[in-house]
């Protein structure tokens, strides 16, 4: 769900850590901390590996000890800001085969799209490269699904301005989800520009707002656990 699904749809060239979004139920947990244990991954920092602190949306950090996974960081999530929950999201999910034959089970573009809105500076150019290249992946013979997506989360503005001269019945269908497509559909490339950085902004204080308290919690964690030790 994170740097390493962005390599495996080619937006990247490599990521230094692993992201998985899993369910958070007694029963995975106890497959995982298995998995974890192979791989001698302790928890870092906090939350401890609870599932309590799962379910009200936190990271849980681990660091790899075995020889053949030394130093890699792998950080565990459920909840996501702005995402569905994990059945749906694992009902959209895409399945890629290595040439190994190794599956991986892939958040699918627009949800990954829409994890990847944070306040972190990393994750926009992150995103407009994702759709980019499904973009010039599909635009010869563009599905239903693909224009849905490019219209909702493209951050190009060149791109939005073509697609919606091509598309522009598409494009109106879909103003009442992303009102800055008016720009797009009237050729206003300055109005565009400006309308999608004021997006960004607003989704990155949306996420500061949603991480606001759990910060607080992690703050407070940590002081007790400097208490205890």
């Amino acid at each position: 769900m994170g740097g390493q699904a962005c390599v495996l749809f080619g937006a990247a060239e490599f990521s230094r850590d692993v992201d998985l979004a899993i369910v958070a139920s007694p029963a995975n947990l106890s497959r995982l901390r298995t998995a974890l244990a192979e791989l001698r991954a302790e928890v870092i920092a906090v939350p401890p590996f609870e599932l309590k602190y799962l379910r009200k949306g936190h990271a849980v950090h681990f660091r790899c000890q075995a020889p053949e996974a030394a130093g890699l960081r792998i950080d565990v999530m459920t909840k996501m800001r702005g995402v569905d929950a994990f059945q749906k999201l694992w009902e959209r999910r895409v399945t890629l085969r290595a040439e190994d034959g190794t599956s991986y089970q892939l958040m699918s573009l627009p949800d990954l799209a829409r994890a990847k809105k944070t306040q972190r500076d990393k994750d926009w150019p992150m995103i407009r490269r994702l759709i980019e290249g499904d973009y010039f992946k599909h635009r010869e013979q563009p599905k239903p699904q693909h224009l849905r997506l490019w219209f909702l989360e493209l951050r190009t503005p060149e791109l939005l301005l073509e697609i919606a001269a091509a598309h522009s019945e598409v494009c109106g269908k879909l103003l009442k989800r992303r009102p800055l497509l008016k720009f797009a559909a009237s050729g206003n490339e300055a109005a565009l520009i400006k309308a999608i950085a004021a997006e960004e902004q607003a989704e990155r204080e949306a996420d500061r707002r949603y991480w606001a308290p759990l910060k607080a919690e992690l703050e407070q964690l940590r002081h007790a656990r400097l208490r205890a030790g």
